[in-house]
Formats: structure tokens, sequence, C-alpha cells
């Protein structure tokens, strides 16, 4: 089930690499959509408005969660392409320990705090009940969310993204069938729904676990695997901690942008839950091609093979941005249309702030595609730190356009922060991504000499 991409041509093996991740990412922003979906039908708008005012706070944590995993596959994927399986089975083992102590860690303080977080949120008394409710279960999940996305990354960084798929599709039925039982038979409301979302999640990811054992040998960990080394972890540490912190600082700017527009009321709130809704769906291909071209970086770094990897980032990032203008003229003329997935037609008011948000949005989409690959592929290339100032820069433009726009512009301002902090990320690591690939390359001419 693994699989080298250190031969053969660049741009068909990051493609055939990132569809099964665009299957999956797919099948789960469906559910997120139809979870969305069957809150705002059926529970009515100011549970769907519950649901979404905490969706900052959730990027922020789950978010540094998935930065984390994705972080301890870099080595991983590093050490698979040098053929070099004891030092990557090492690195499993510490990965799995180092996910193990955040798991505690976070669960406990997120479960802890969960009330001042939406205080500070400045989440509307009206939902208030709702978003605690909702944001305290998903708090309690992640442990499960960190299991998924670090055996996920563990596949992907041998190149196999096909197995966390088919764990992911099974997840996201079961998903659907545990919303409606839980939500429609036996009357739980959104807490029922963020029940649904853990018990599938901690489900995909043992399954994942369970495969590992059983399916593929050459990620057993052996005795000698289990060898605690100082080394190691900080290894892992210097690529996953500022791989989450880059998720996390990106999401602080997006809590700001929240709690700008949950002061604007529901109405805005359920407009943007339901925008960002889209939002994320259309994001799917971005990610699947940045997290294909990132492991090809890093395979091929491994390898040693530096002209492999200028042209997959290339191609990765002409792909991207074709995609991005497609999907920007899609959100643009039928945003509206979309956004009725969530709202009925009764609540024009909300399916106009909705349309209005992803319009906007829509004319700087392309910019995700240069961003998202480039941001991925220098993290591939094992240079976490510097990712993070781009994080950096895209909470500075959130927060700008929220603190001094908002108060004057309304929710026109809220429609633009996203796009100001993407095009401000973009200056800053289209330059970032090209350097570290040369000093990639000069380090291996004198590795050589």
């Amino acid at each position: 089930m693994t699989k080298s991409m250190t031969e053969g041509k660049p741009l068909p093996l990051i493609l055939q690499f990132a569809v099964p991740l665009l299957i999956g990412n797919l099948l789960q922003q469906t559910y997120n959509i139809i979870d969305a979906a069957i809150v705002g039908r059926i529970l009515g708008a100011d549970a769907l408005a519950g649901v979404g005012a905490s969706s900052s706070v959730q990027f922020l944590v789950l978010g540094f969660c998935i930065g984390v995993c994705c972080g301890f596959g870099i080595p991983i994927a590093r050490s698979f392409g040098a053929q070099d399986y004891d030092k990557m089975r090492s690195d499993i083992f510490h990965g799995m320990a180092l996910t193990g102590i955040f798991a505690v860690v976070l669960t406990v303080l997120c479960a802890l705090l969960c009330p001042q977080i939406l205080q500070i949120l400045s989440t509307p008394d009206d939902i208030y009940e709702n978003a605690y409710r909702y944001l305290f279960i998903i708090f309690l999940g992640i442990p499960f969310n960190l299991l998924y996305n670090l055996m996920s990354g563990i596949f992907r960084s041998v190149g196999d993204s096909r197995t966390p798929f088919m764990f992911l599709a099974f997840a996201t039925v079961l998903n659907i069938g545990l919303d409606l039982f839980f939500i429609v038979v036996l009357h739980l409301g959104v807490a029922g729904a963020a029940a649904a979302t853990v018990m599938a999640q901690a489900l995909s990811g043992i399954l994942c676990f369970i495969y590992m054992r059983k399916k593929m040998p050459v990620l057993h960990l052996g005795r000698e695997d289990c060898r605690w080394s100082g080394d190691t972890v900080k290894l892992m540490l210097s690529m996953g901690l500022p791989m989450g912190l880059q998720y996390s600082i990106t999401a602080i700017g997006s809590m700001v942008m929240q709690s700008a527009n949950n002061g604007l009321g529901s109405v805005y709130v359920s407009g943007f839950t339901a925008g960002a809704r889209i939002k994320q769906f259309a994001m799917c291909p971005f990610d699947a091609l940045a997290t294909g071209t990132s492991v090809f970086c890093s395979q091929n770094l491994g390898a040693g093979k530096m002209e492999r990897i200028k042209t997959g980032i290339k191609q990765g990032t002409a792909v991207g941005i074709l995609y991005g203008l497609f999907a920007g003229l899609v959100i643009i003329f039928f945003g509206r249309t979309l956004s009725l997935l969530f709202v009925s037609g009764e609540n024009g008011a909300i399916l106009d702030a909705s349309a209005r948000y992803l319009r906007c949005m829509g004319f700087f989409f392309w910019s995700l595609g240069i961003l998202n690959v480039c941001r991925m592929c220098t993290q591939g290339l094992g240079f976490s730190v510097r990712v993070v100032f781009a994080g950096l820069l895209e909470m500075a433009a959130r927060c700008v356009v929220s603190l001094f726009f908002v108060p004057v512009f309304g929710f026109t301002a809220i429609c633009f922060a996203d796009q100001s902090a993407w095009l401000s990320a973009c200056i800053y690591i289209v330059p970032t991504c090209m350097h570290c690939v040369k000093l990639c390359a000069d380090k291996l001419k004198n590795y050589d000499v």
C-alpha cells in the first residue's frame, strides 16, 4: 500500500496521490454541509448560529491538532524517501507518544475553558446555550481527532492516501446516520450533532490504527523501535509544533473576525456560517493538492532529487490557480442558491448575507492555489518555523479588518477579511518557498562535495 514518489512524472504522481485525499475531504465537507443542513432545517436558524458561533475556535484547536500531526509526518516521509525504514519506525513511535501527551493536555484545558472562550467570542445570549453544548462535546473528542489525523499523516507519508479515505468514507456515512438518529429520533439538539461527529471520528481513527497493525508490515513497531530518543523528540517537535502553531495563529485572526461578526447579530452569524460551509467545501481541492505536493517534496528531499521538487511545486501551483479561478466563478454566480442548502427561502436576509460573503470571496479565490501549495511545500521541505510568519500575516490582516473596518463598514468588511489575509500571506510565502528550495539544493550540493 506504500508508494514512492521519487520516480515518474511529478504531476501525475501528485494528482494520483491527491485524488483520494480530495474525495475524502469532499466527503468530510459533505458531512459538514449535511450536518449544517440538518441543524438549520430541523432545529432552526438559532441552532445553526449556535453551531457556527464557535467555528473559529474549533479551527484554532482542531487546526493545531491537524498541524501537529502533519508536521510529525514530515520526518516519516523523508525517512521513507531515503529508504531508512528503521529511522521511519522510530519517528512513528515518537509521533504516537507525543500525540498522546498533546491529547491529554488539550482536552483538559479546552473543556475547562469552554465558557471563557465563548465569552471572548462575544457569543450572543440567544445562541449561547447551543454554542456551549456543541463546543464542549467537540472538545471532549480531541483525542479521537488527534488519533485519526496522526494515522492519516503516517499513511500519507509513505504514499498511501487511499486507506485513510476508505475509513473516512465509512465514518462519514455513519456520521450522517448518527446525526439523524440523535437529532430526529432522540431529540438531542445540537449536542446530538456534536456527539455524532465525535463518535464517527473515533471509529475512523481506531479502524486506521487496527489496519496499520494488521495490514502494513513496514509500519509495525518492534521493541527496538520504541526507544525514547531526545534528538528524535526535538526533531518531531521542531516539525509538528510550528505547523500546529501556524494553524492556530491563523485561527486567532479568524476568532477576532468571528467575534466582530457575532457582534453584528444572529442574522449575520447565520449568513456567515452558511457561507463558511460552502467556502470550506470549495477549498477541499486546494488542501488535497497542497498535501500531495508537500509529500512529493518530502520524499524527493529524502532521495536528494531537487529538480523534481522544483518541477512539482511549479506544476502544483499552476493547477491550484486554475482551479481557484473556476471555483471563484461558481461561488460568485451561484452562492445564494448554494446557501439554500442550509437556510430556507423564508430567511431572505440570511441568504443575502451569505451570498454577499461568497461573492466578494470569489474574486480572490485563485490566491489560495498559490498560498496553500507554497506553504505546504515549505513545510514539507522542513522549514516549518518560516511558515509561522505566513500565519502571523494572515492573523494580522484579519485583526486589522475586524477591529478597524467592521465598526465602520459592518458586514461588508467581514466579506473582505479573508481575502486580505490570503493576499498578505502570498506576498511573503512565495519568495520564502523559492528561497527554501534554494537552501535545500545548496545543502545537498555541499553534502555531495
